[in-house]
């Protein structure tokens, strides 16, 4: 999605360094985390720079990716496995989290060699990656059908673009009828204790041009 008009992904990676937008610094500051071990992109999540099931499934998809990298040829194996004990123990709440540790744990082990294991995790993950983008957008196609000019909505947490590797669940039909020029207007609960909706959700629509306003979870 866009940021003061450049796109961006809430997470991706550029040859084996992965990198995140730090959600922890939102809205007051916008910085791209880089991570280029397996260890960082971990410690990444257990810390929260990233959040949203979504996200959360596809940085671990990555993290994976970036061990097999690392991983050296006499104990590739292990290697893999003690990296994705770590990775699962990082937010033990994020069932995405656990899918992509075994989708790419599973395409690595069956390569035959570390080489072709590599390229299996890597290719994985950023499938991985780009098939929660395309959910995202298919999401926002379909349910922009049921949104019409003048509604008024109310939104809870964070389900945007930054939960996801983009578009997001509840908010991407939001941006879907925001694009096609469908006149919305949404009610952003604060989301206590940690203010997702406050910091995050408020500053995705803000980023889009979508009128928006703050309430108290109180006020819903």
């Amino acid at each position: 999605m866009l940021v003061q008009g450049k796109d961006y992904k809430s997470v991706w990676m550029e040859g084996s360094t992965v990198k995140l937008v730090d959600q922890r610094l939102l809205p007051h500051r916008f910085e791209i985390l880089e991570c280029p071990t397996c260890r960082e992109t971990a410690q990444a999540i257990k810390e929260m720079v990233v959040r949203g099931a979504g996200a959360i499934g596809v940085a671990a998809g990555y993290a994976m990716a970036q061990a097999a990298l690392e991983a050296p040829d006499a104990s590739f194996r292990s290697f893999l496995e003690q990296a994705a004990e770590a990775i699962r123990a990082t937010r033990p709440t994020a069932h995405d989290l656990f899918f992509a540790v075994e989708r790419v744990l599973r395409a690595a082990t069956a390569a035959s060699t570390p080489p072709q294991a590599r390229q299996a995790a890597v290719q994985t993950a950023t499938r991985l990656a780009e098939e929660n983008a395309q959910a995202g957008k298919r999401i926002g196609q379909v349910g922009v059908s049921v949104l019409k000019p003048g509604m008024r909505i109310l939104t809870h947490c964070n389900a945007g673009w930054l939960a996801f590797a983009d578009w997001g669940s509840a908010l991407a039909p939001i941006y879907e009828a925001h694009q096609r020029g469908i006149a919305l207007f949404v009610y952003v609960t604060e989301t206590r204790p940690r203010a997702q909706g406050a910091k995050l959700t408020a500053w995705e629509l803000n980023q889009a041009g979508i009128p928006h306003a703050v309430i108290a979870d109180t006020a819903a």
